[in-house]
């Protein structure tokens, strides 16, 4: 079962990180965590690694009904997009399948907020490619 979208960005690492959250802004999700993998696992662990760096998004309306939906849902959300550098230069946006995501709560009340945010994550990867 595939549980992200994927592209391959050209470009510097920092400017796809840039565009990926303009992109992001578009559809109106905001970046509420930006977790720095390659320096964490560096100053944790000294462990060398290509830049990698886990965005967590946020729409707040589509979060907002998730939530009145379902309390417990916040343990699935943000919506994390990856944004990494492969061996061979090239960059990869990974994003979240909210559908994949959402799956596993049983509740089917919830598959139209599914379809949303994956319609627009989707758009997201689009606009990169």
């Amino acid at each position: 079962m595939s549980y992200g979208l994927h592209v391959t960005v050209k470009g510097y690492f920092d400017d796809v990180v840039d565009r990926v959250i303009e992109e992001l802004g578009k559809e109106g999700f905001g970046v509420l965590t930006d977790i720095d993998v390659k320096a964490t696992l560096k100053k944790k662990l000294d462990v060398d690694r290509l830049p990698y760096r886990i965005l967590g998004a946020c729409n707040p309306p589509l979060a907002n009904q998730a939530i009145n939906a379902e309390p417990d849902i916040g343990l699935l959300l943000p919506c994390n997009v990856v944004v990494r550098e492969e061996e061979n230069g090239s960059i990869t946006v990974a994003l979240i399948d909210a559908q994949a995501m959402l799956s596993i709560v049983p509740r089917d009340d919830l598959d139209e907020l599914a379809a949303e945010v994956l319609a627009r994550l989707t758009r997201v990867r689009d606009a990169l490619a």
